[in-house]
């Protein structure tokens, strides 16, 4: 590529019938300012691009790096998810079976209270015949002495 040194160092050759010596070093002049202006514009957009191109590259890298995380992230959810779920229903499985349990126990205890219950009864029943007999026995024996006198 052709340097604004270069186009201001460029000397031509004199020859008969030519241009104007000095109106080609103007017009020179003017490329050679023009050329400096848009060569440094040049480098100014070369090294911006640069530096677009390595913002560029980190936010893809930064791109795959949150695909990635929200991948691992959407995974641990439905896992977290699925363990909830499990652990849901050990918990009712174990609950049911702990309600079956209390229940079968107050059952048990209401048939051996509603036992006992007869126990006793049929056990008053008897100290009452036997009261009664005891009594009667006693009775009888006081009308015998009392018969006697």
């Amino acid at each position: 590529m052709l340097t604004p040194m270069e186009i201001h160092n460029k000397e031509f050759k004199k020859v008969m019938r030519g241009y104007k010596e000095e109106e080609v070093d103007e017009f020179l002049d003017k490329v050679v300012t023009d050329f400096e202006k848009l060569y440094r514009e040049n480098g100014e957009l070369k090294d911006k691009l640069s530096v677009i191109n390595d913002k560029v590259d980190s936010y893809n890298l930064m791109e795959k790096t949150l695909q990635n995380t929200l991948v691992v992230a959407q995974t641990t959810a439905e896992d977290v998810v699925i363990n909830a779920r499990k652990k849901s229903e050990v918990i009712i499985h174990e609950a049911e079976e702990q309600a079956k349990r209390i229940v079968e126990e107050a059952n048990r205890s209401v048939v051996d209270v509603h036992r006992e219950y007869e126990n006793l009864k049929k056990e008053v029943q008897v100290f009452k015949t036997r009261f009664r007999t005891l009594l009667e026995s006693e009775l009888e024996a006081l009308n015998v002495n009392l018969n006697e006198l």
